[in-house]
Order: C-alpha cells, then structure tokens, then sequence
C-alpha cells in the first residue's frame, strides 16, 4: 500500500498484515472506525470477491455493531474493483462470455469434500471454472486433485488458461489444455480458467462461444 499511495503516507497510519490475520485486520479497522477516524482496507482484486469485504461485514455482525450513518453506528462503503477472473479473462481472451463459476481451492476455511462436491458439480453442469488458490507453499496437491476429479467429466484436451499477476510488471499468461494443468506453474497469485465443452483457443486466445454464431453464422460476410 506505502508503494501504491505514497501520498498518504504523510497523512496516514498505515497497518499491515498478511494472510490468516484477516479478522484482527477486520476488528481494527472496525475499532478504529467507531472512533471516528476514516478508514480504509485495502484487498487484492475486488474486496467483494475472496476479500475483505466479507470479513469487516462478519466481524461486524458477530459483534453486534450497527451499521448505517447515524451517530454512533458504523457506515461500511464497498468500493468495486476488478476481480482477478476479470483480469485474467481479458488477458485470454473472451473465456467467460456464457457461463461460469469461480471455485477457490484454499481448504484453510472450507472443507476439502465440499469444494470436490463443488468441483464435481462445476464439471457436470458445464461451467468455465475459474480457479482461486491453485496452490501455495503449504498446499501442493490440491490442483492435481482438481484435474482428477474434472478428467472424470471432461477431455483432457479441454482449453485451459493461467494467468498469473495480472495487470503487474510480472504478469504471465499461458494456455494449455486440462491433462496439463497439473504441471502448470502457479500460486496463491495465479488464476486458473478451465473452459467448458465449446471452449476453443483461436490465434493464441481463449474464446467460450455465446451462441452467437450458431443463430446468426447466415448473416456473417464470407471470405471471398
């Protein structure tokens, strides 16, 4: 943040914190908000999606705190910022034009069986799965798993895209196909996007159809 808004280093008290520190981080800003300063929390990719935002309301409601704009009572404003698969999706191309899911593979806070119940479901009915968490430094099997469970629904020559430090100096962009994924090279920074049965890589893109051609193919202007 000191990088990003050096500006405000003169004018604020900046905190830092790293993962698994998500609800301390939550209960001070609360705390230093109900004491009258403005404050803000700052989240990777959409504070809505896999962020913060979810904490502070949490925290919020365990404890009771009333929200809203009157004295005394806690006003929370979301600000919208862009979602990883977002990113990650114009990068590739156009991966989530029909539709999608996102699936986070991080067991920390759900269950393993739950998100393979999920993963399984996600294959049946479909879905471009966008992958958060693929891997970090203390979980290692888990997106080998993912490409067992979905090698049981879908070929193993099914588009897949990964995307990793989006919209950063370091970002990486790579398409392969569902038998590979295993052997990717990702992180706790990386998206993952796995397309569905219509799924095609065109010119170095990943492109899922609408349908738009299979209505109005008839009206398109053929090469001469």
């Amino acid at each position: 943040m000191e990088q990003a808004l050096p500006h405000l280093n003169k004018k604020a008290a900046v905190h830092r914190s790293g993962m698994t520190a998500e609800v301390r981080r939550a209960e001070e800003a609360i705390d230093s908000a109900l004491s009258g300063r403005r404050t803000a929390v700052v989240s990777g990719g959409d504070a809505g999606v896999y962020g913060m935002a979810g904490a502070i309301f949490e925290v919020a409601a365990a404890r009771g705190v009333s929200l809203g704009r009157e004295p005394g009572q806690l006003r929370i404003k979301v600000a919208a910022g862009a979602p990883a698969l977002v990113a990650a999706a114009a990068l590739l191309g156009a991966p989530l034009t029909h539709d999608f899911c996102a699936i986070s593979l991080s067991d920390r806070l759900t269950p393993w069986e739950l998100i393979e119940k999920r993963l399984d479901l996600a294959a049946q009915g479909d879905f471009v799965i966008a992958l958060y968490n693929p891997k970090s430094k203390s979980r290692e099997w888990q997106l080998s798993r993912a490409a067992e469970i979905l090698l049981k629904r879908r070929p193993a020559d099914q588009p897949v895209g990964i995307v990793s430090r989006a919209g950063r100096p370091s970002q990486g962009v790579v398409i392969t196909t569902l038998g590979e994924m295993a052997e990717a090279q990702v992180d706790m920074q990386t998206l993952v996007v796995i397309g569905n049965q219509s799924t095609f890589v065109y010119q170095n893109f990943m492109i899922t159809p609408r349908g738009y051609i299979d209505k109005y193919g008839d009206r398109i202007k053929k090469p001469e």
